[in-house]
């Protein structure tokens, strides 16, 4: 592809005088209008190393301009963006219009993972990776039924065999599951420990069950003495 003075599209060198009016910030806006297009059409988030390999330009180049676009976009108002999302780019609603979205997406919708199933999507999220049994473990249940839709959704796929015996298959999220977060990597996940209760609600509630067993320990024994009555 190149532009009309046959140069690539990429190539910013001004030739017999200064950048033009089709120049913004080292980049034509030809280029800028390809990447858009591209993003617009891709099913999935599209890497930078591909985006520079497609406009001629370098990959650091591609990460720039969509950073320049998504701040124009946004002082714009616009209702989406583009954003950094497994490992690549791609264009999104933006997050205040969620409500919006969310309705739209869920009109007639049936299809929605069931609460167990998300308990254990966010159980295999955080311990990936992790066999099946280690998951029934942490639950207390049969996670069968629950893998099996998680893995056919594309959410979860076999990563690894366990070294021990029977060589369990273990479990790990993929890229479909970062998509459809909206992360970029594992590591943008929400720390774990703004889940977990404070040391003072722990004690709460153990200062509660002892109280329970206490009182029902209390009323057997007054029923045991009950009975021995004549």
């Amino acid at each position: 592809m190149t532009g009309g003075d046959d140069r690539p599209v990429g190539d910013d060198r001004a030739v017999g005088g200064p950048p033009g009016p089709g120049i913004l910030d080292g980049v034509t806006v030809e280029v800028r209008r390809a990447l858009e297009a591209i993003l617009m059409v891709a099913e999935q988030p599209v890497e930078p190393a591909l985006l520079g390999q497609l406009l001629e330009v370098a990959p650091t180049r591609v990460e720039t301009l969509c950073a320049e676009l998504a701040e124009e976009y946004a002082a714009e108002q616009r209702g989406f963006t583009i954003a950094r999302v497994a490992g690549g780019y791609r264009f999104q609603s933006h997050p205040d219009q969620a409500p919006y979205v969310e309705r739209f997406v869920l009109e007639g919708q049936h299809a929605r993972l069931s609460g167990a199933a998300l308990e254990t999507l966010a159980i295999v999220a955080y311990k990936q990776p992790i066999s099946r049994a280690q998951v029934a473990a942490i639950r207390g249940v049969s996670v069968d039924g629950v893998v099996r839709t998680l893995h056919q959704r594309g959410y979860i796929a076999e990563v690894a065999r366990d070294s021990g015996p029977g060589q369990a298959v273990l479990f790990g999220t993929t890229s479909a599951f970062l998509e459809r977060l909206g992360l970029d990597t594992l590591d943008d996940l929400p720390s774990i420990v703004q889940f977990v209760p404070g040391a003072e609600v722990v004690e709460a509630l153990e200062r509660g069950l002892r109280v329970d067993a206490a009182e029902e320990s209390g009323e057997d024994g007054a029923g045991g003495g009950a009975t021995g009555q004549p």
